[in-house]
This record gives structure tokens, C-alpha cells and sequence, in this order.
């Protein structure tokens, strides 16, 4: 088993076709399918259902899916640690992120740090919450975009948007057979899938807890990694998952996406050291407050401090 292996894997998980995962590989399909067989007889399990239309993971194959996710991050996060070992001579910016604010204009936020601070190493770095947290305290990071409240006299936060929740829900779903928003307490008799699974607490407790206020005790919880994970199990009908409103900039056309009847947000919240004066700090401010003033979002009052004076 190698890497590249895994990555095939990865594009046949997230494609369900072999053909449509080749044109995304760049290769053809006879090789890719001999790859797949070579990897299940490998690992002693039979990973997708080929059967099934379209194609889904088998029990074993989500197991694997969850840890190949783990291990190809893995080498991606020490390829940008040797990025960072080479350039060490130049500034270094750390931004740590929760995945779901990738969809939250947070990549046009960090392009616009490039063009304004191109001679700062920036490195990314996924991390939940909680663990922003700790390594904005131990120096690892330097700023992060999480979804959790905390309160740390060592940490200044600042809500940047209140994000509206929606249903992501497998397209032939019962409650999607009339129009209007999904009413939580329609979720008593359903699956949900919360993510992440760990470190705790986490998005996934938001989500509970929102049921809970509710009234709403689902008839399963099942309990993922990622967010990738919990959207292809909606896919594969196995429950729903309440998720950030932006998620449906994915495309992705195996889900639907429907509002909710009771009004729920999650705040996406940016975190830096509690009297950090630096210059890069001032440069991301800038950079969150340019997008959302091209957004026409209003700009937190909290961010303004950390601005240069007009």
C-alpha cells in the first residue's frame, strides 16, 4: 500500500464511479480499477459496493476512507512543515481552520493576505476549535477561524458572521416530498450524523444541543470524523446533518439542501493572542474586513481596533 494508492482511493470515494474518478485523476480506468482490487486485496476487505447505483462504501470501506483522510492530511501538513523549514528566513504567519469555514469566503480572506504580505511565509493548518486554543497559546499558530466559544483571558475572539444552519439530506428523503423549510422536530424519527466525532467539545455539540432546546431526540446519532465523511453518509441514506448554509457551495448533486423552519446559526469566530500588536496580525484584519466590505457584510466593531487609522 503507498500513498498514491490512497489518493485513488480517495477520488473513487468522492466521485462513486471509476470512470468519473479517472477523468479526475488524469488516467485511465482499467489501471485505476486494477489499483482498487490490488488495494481491497491488501487490506483483506472489499471497499465499495459496485453494485450499488451510484456507488457507495462498504462498511470497511468507510472505515478505511476515515483513515486514509488522516494519513494523506498528514503528509500534506509535513510537506508544509519542510516548506516552512526551507523558507525559514522569511516571516512565517500560521492561520489555524475548522474545514467548514473553507466555504465561508475564507479562501478569498487568505488571498488577499498573499498579495498584501507576499513576503510572509503563511503556512494553513486544519485544526478543530479546541485545539486552536492551545496552539495559539503555545505559539504554534498565529490566528485562527473556528466555530466554538471560549473564554481564555490569554485569547481575543471575535464573531465575524452568525452563519444560518440548513438539513442536508439524501435526495429521495421523505421530508424533501413537500416544499418549505425542515422543522426540527420533524428529526425525532431520523439518523443524524454529527461531526467531528473528536476532540471534544466540538460543532458536533452545537448541533446536540440545538436538537435538545428543541425538544428533538433523534432516533440514532452516529458520530464521524470529518465533515466529508458525515456528507457522503447522508448520500448513502444512512441519516441527515444539520451543517453551515455555505456547505452547498461544495456542488455537490447527490444532497439537498433545505432550511429550517426554527432560526440556528454558528458563529464563525476568528482568535489571536490577547495583545498581539503585530504587523501581519494587522495585515489578516485587513484582509477579513476588505472581503466582507466587498461582501457588503458588516465589519465586527472588535476588528476595527486592529486596523491602521484612515
Amino acid at each position: 500500500m503507498d500513498i498514491r494508492q490512497l489518493r485513488y482511493f480517495l477520488a473513487v470515494a468522492a466521485e462513486r464511479n471509476f470512470s468519473r474518478a479517472a477523468d479526475r485523476l488524469h488516467m485511465a480506468q482499467p489501471p485505476l480499477s486494477r489499483q482498487i482490487q490490488q488495494l481491497e486485496q491488501e487490506v483483506g476487505a472489499t471497499l465499495f459496493d459496485r453494485d450499488a447505483r451510484p456507488m457507495t462504501l462498504t462498511d470497511a470501506g468507510r472505515l478505511f476512507y476515515e483513515h486514509a483522510v488522516q494519513v494523506t492530511r498528514r503528509l500534506e501538513e509535513l510537506k508544509e512543515a519542510m516548506r516552512g523549514f526551507v523558507n525559514a528566513n522569511r516571516p512565517r504567519f500560521v492561520v489555524g481552520f475548522v474545514p467548514s469555514v473553507l466555504f465561508a469566503r475564507l479562501p478569498d480572506i487568505i488571498r488577499h493576505f498573499r498579495k498584501a504580505a507576499p513576503d510572509v511565509d503563511l503556512n494553513l493548518v486544519e485544526m478543530m476549535s479546541i485545539e486552536q486554543m492551545a496552539a495559539l497559546k503555545e505559539g504554534r499558530i498565529d490566528v485562527g477561524f473556528g466555530r466554538l466559544r471560549f473564554e481564555d483571558s490569554a485569547i481575543e475572539r471575535e464573531v465575524l458572521r452568525e452563519e444560518e444552519l440548513v438539513a442536508a439530506l439524501p435526495l429521495a428523503h421523505r421530508l424533501l416530498r413537500n416544499d418549505g423549510p425542515i422543522d426540527l422536530t420533524a428529526l425525532s424519527d431520523e439518523a443524524v450524523i454529527v461531526y467531528p466525532r473528536e476532540p471534544r467539545p466540538s460543532y458536533a455539540d452545537q448541533v446536540l444541543s440545538l436538537l435538545h432546546d428543541h425538544g428533538v431526540a433523534p432516533a440514532a446519532v452516529h458520530e464521524v470524523r470529518e465533515l466529508q465523511t458525515a456528507l457522503g453518509l447522508v448520500a448513502a441514506e444512512d441519516g441527515i446533518c444539520i451543517v453551515p448554509s455555505s456547505i452547498h457551495l461544495m456542488g455537490r448533486r447527490d444532497l439537498a439542501f433545505r432550511e429550517l423552519a426554527q432560526r440556528a446559526v454558528s458563529p464563525i469566530i476568528m482568535s489571536h493572542r490577547k495583545d498581539d500588536h503585530s504587523p501581519h496580525l494587522a495585515t489578516m484584519v485587513g484582509s477579513v474586513a476588505a472581503i466582507y466590505e466587498e461582501w457588503s457584510w458588516p465589519i465586527p466593531p472588535g476588528l476595527k481596533r486592529h486596523l491602521p487609522p484612515e
